[in-house]
């Protein structure tokens, strides 16, 4: 279990985050969401121990990371891939991390055949790619077979089947009842292995809920030669009511269903080109939380 309780960090004038609260609880996929700069990193390096709070606690299992008595055998962190000494092959990586850990060398073999880094076990860190990396992070951070993950854009430059590896590993991790707190910014892929999320716009919390909790109101994407008139009907509906593009004839409307659309467009004689519901997604409702203006949902864990 990770608990974050009032987390603040300030840099000079500048708060990357404030009063943050939120939990990752045993056995699910949390993300962990929000544009570049709005604080996540600093949260998850604060977590780790890597940066000191101004105010508040972040805890694993109860404790800061400083009073882990065996960090790597309770915690496996990804942030980079920058720790890698360039003369060292991804073996040799990963059996100085395994002495420095109290980890067997039998351990080593087991998570380079679980992540794919037996493959190129031989080859220099320096002349590994990406998505490589990635992998070897991941071996390192599972060497002592931790209970919970923390993990900052694992499936940066993974390829298609790196990525669903990816997510079978993660949901699998979470299955055996352990903890993962991920983020990323590829959406479509945490919403097919994330079970909640935390969403942060500038350091703070806006939502924190079951992934699919989170989408709200269902829209409707219409087209009319008299949008103008259809958006003044729509506004004595109780509904949303966005132009989608400037000069447009598109509207997407929240808050009535197609067929209520529809039924006032033929009250009020104003023709329908197209009516279409829109399929629901993290990515709608991430923007939604995390434009300027926009009011957060939840607030708990």
């Amino acid at each position: 279990m990770i608990e974050v309780r009032g987390l603040t960090k300030v840099f000079g004038t500048v708060t990357a985050v404030a009063d943050l609260a939120f939990e990752a609880a045993e056995g699910r996929v949390t993300a962990f969401l929000g544009p570049n700069g709005a604080g996540k990193t600093t949260t998850m390096r604060m977590l780790l121990g890597l940066v000191r709070p101004s105010a508040g606690v972040a805890t694993i299992g109860g404790r800061r990371y400083a009073e882990l008595s065996r960090p790597s055998s309770e915690v496996g962190a990804v942030l980079d891939t920058a720790g890698f000494h360039p003369a060292h092959t991804a073996r040799d990586h990963l059996r100085v991390y395994a002495r420095m850990g109290g980890h067997s060398r039998a351990r080593v073999a087991e998570v380079m055949d679980l992540t794919g880094v037996a493959a190129f076990a031989g080859r220099r860190t320096r002349a590994l790619s990406t998505g490589m990396g990635r992998r070897l992070a991941l071996a390192t951070a599972l060497l002592g077979d931790p209970a919970v993950l923390v993990l900052d854009e694992p499936g940066n430059g993974l390829d298609p089947e790196g990525i669903a590896w990816l997510r079978g590993l993660l949901r699998g991790f979470a299955a055996q009842g352990r903890t993962v707190l991920v983020s990323s910014h590829v959406l479509s892929e945490v919403e097919q292995v994330a079970d909640h999320a935390v969403v942060v716009r500038d350091g703070r919390l806006v939502a924190s809920g079951p992934v699919h909790g989170m989408y709200g109101r269902p829209a409707v994407h219409v087209r009319s030669p008299q949008a103008a008139r259809l958006r003044a009907v729509l506004a004595d509906a109780d509904t949303e009511t966005d132009t989608e593009e400037a000069g447009s004839d598109r509207l997407r409307v929240v808050g009535l269903t197609p067929a209520a659309i529809a039924d006032l467009a033929a009250a009020h004689g104003v023709p329908l080109h197209e009516i279409t519901p829109e399929r629901p997604t993290l990515e709608r409702a991430f923007l939604d939380l995390t434009s300027t203006g926009t009011g957060g949902q939840g607030g708990g864990a």
